[in-house]
């Protein structure tokens, strides 16, 4: 555990010692500043409908880029011949980068509030669908940074790492948009399999343990597979 926190505290520091979380945040929430200004302002519309609409799909290139240097670029620069030297093992070096990216995405979901408390000034406000809707992004969110993170374990060529991420996030974030075209057997698993049908139900208001399973299940086995690949590649 002392290993995970330290790696977390390093990590977390190199974000915020630097600009990229800064640009990161600030580049987030102008995007989707953007809809949910339109959607009030033009639109008229008062909810945070839009917001849990634009905020997943953010994550799809917002999240790459968060993890696209964790392993990718200790490779590159020599570092993590000298981390993997250290008694540390390598799935605390994982969970402690990992960790730090998802303080970093927490960062850039909290100043969204001002668009819940904004809204709840105005009006009535659907409390539970907000507080799920948060939580659902948290945990989709979570589950984008962990299969980043394997992304980056796979090559230290940071884009090569960013495109692979994406490829894969973008197919399970496309799983429940292409159903029509599916037999009708397949329908269910590949529903469960899509992240935003689970992100759907979530932010309903109606929190299931399926779901929470599936972002969990997906966390773990995302960040083991990182683990396994640090550890194949050391024996080289």
């Amino acid at each position: 555990m002392q290993n995970i926190l330290t790696i977390f505290k390093h990590e977390l520091r190199s974000y915020f010692d630097s600009p990229i979380a800064y640009v990161v945040i600030i580049v987030f929430l102008l995007f989707t500043g953007w809809f949910f200004t339109t959607n009030f302002f033009l639109v008229g519309q008062a909810d945070m409908r839009v917001v849990f609409q634009i905020i997943p799909l953010a994550f799809l290139f917002f999240t790459p880029a968060i993890t696209m240097r964790l392993i990718s670029e200790e490779r590159k620069t020599g570092t993590m011949e000298l981390l993997v030297t250290m008694p540390i093992s390598d799935s605390s070096i994982i969970i402690g980068k990992y960790l730090a990216s998802v303080v970093l995405l927490t960062a850039m979901v909290i100043p969204t509030l001002v668009y819940a408390i904004t809204i709840a000034s105005l009006g009535d406000m659907d409390f539970g669908s907000t507080i799920g809707g948060y939580l659902g992004l948290v945990l989709m969110g979570s589950a984008f940074l962990a299969i980043g993170t394997l992304g980056s374990s796979l090559t230290e060529n940071q884009v090569i790492a960013f495109i692979i991420s994406w490829l894969i996030m973008f197919a399970f974030y496309m799983m429940d948009k292409i159903l029509y075209y599916l037999p009708t057997s397949l329908v269910s698993f590949v529903e469960y399999m899509a992240i935003e049908y689970h992100f759907n139900n979530i932010s309903r208001g109606v929190i299931d343990s399926r779901d929470l399973l599936y972002y969990l299940s997906m966390i773990a086995l995302s960040l083991f597979l990182a683990a396994r690949m640090m550890a194949a590649r050391r024996l080289r």
